[in-house]
């Protein structure tokens, strides 16, 4: 599914795909519900599975060092998802969900290193039918992709992608989805692809895995979370849950 609600200057009807809401629950609406508390959502393009619970936190903190993001990336990764996931009245936005600490979390896993991929060649783009046919695994897009749409960035506007207004940077992320900026080493879609799905993913995942912060992604979408039942709601169908979500660790909010 293309990613479109803020990356247009056209007028556009109040549809389900035209609001930060309606686009986040259209973009749940083929992901089950259990999936949710692991953050194993599922696409054409490699999604990330849940980080190992042992690497502990639940949150984005204010002094989170990233592990494998180096300053400029680190500050790259912000920018984009902050985009992505703006804050507005109906939540919270990516920085505030700790999604730049949930993707770097990512790049310390096997997921990560392709270690649970078949990676010998030969590699060809095939029909898209086929899935994912590059030699590069996460760590390889995200290295070369930031490094590439930071150096077209400064041909281009002079600055780099962090530095650039929240317009420019809209206007940028939208010419990487539609695969319309040379840049080298990694397709420019597959680029924008891979930083969707794992923003998504940081939003919705359980806090444990570093991303949706205070659980406020589930609630936005009135997801109930890791709860071991549901006996306190029974024969009400239809109805919202009213009691909020519960994280796989037990916390509450």
């Amino acid at each position: 599914m293309a990613f479109r609600p803020d990356f247009t200057t056209q007028k556009m009807p109040d549809s389900s795909l035209t609001s930060r809401r309606g686009f986040l629950r259209s973009a749940l609406a083929l992901v089950p519900a259990g999936t949710l508390a692991g953050c194993d959502t599922r696409s054409n393009h490699p999604a990330a599975p849940a980080a190992d619970a042992s690497q502990g936190g639940t949150a984005q903190r204010a002094d989170y060092k990233p592990r494998f993001f180096d300053a400029k990336e680190w500050a790259f990764i912000q920018a984009a998802v902050d985009r992505l996931i703006p804050a507005d009245s109906e939540g919270p936005g990516a920085i505030d969900a700790s999604v730049p600490e949930f993707i770097d979390r990512q790049m310390d896993t096997p997921y990560a290193h392709g270690a649970l991929w078949y990676m010998q060649g030969p590699f060809a783009q095939g029909v898209p039918e086929l899935g994912y046919q590059l030699k590069l695994v996460p760590r390889d897009l995200y290295r070369l992709g930031i490094a590439a749409v930071n150096a077209h960035c400064t041909k281009t506007y002079a600055k780099t992608f962090d530095a650039l207004d929240a317009a420019t940077r809209d206007t940028m992320l939208a010419a990487l989805e539609a695969n319309k900026v040379e840049l080298a080493d990694v397709p420019a879609g597959v680029f924008f692809g891979q930083l969707l799905q794992n923003t998504r993913e940081g939003y919705f995942c359980d806090p444990m895995h570093g991303g949706n912060r205070d659980m406020g992604g589930w609630k936005m979408i009135g997801f109930p979370g890791a709860r071991a039942d549901f006996m306190d709601f029974v024969n009400q169908n239809g109805q919202p849950y009213p009691y909020g979500p519960v994280s796989i660790e037990g916390k509450r909010t």
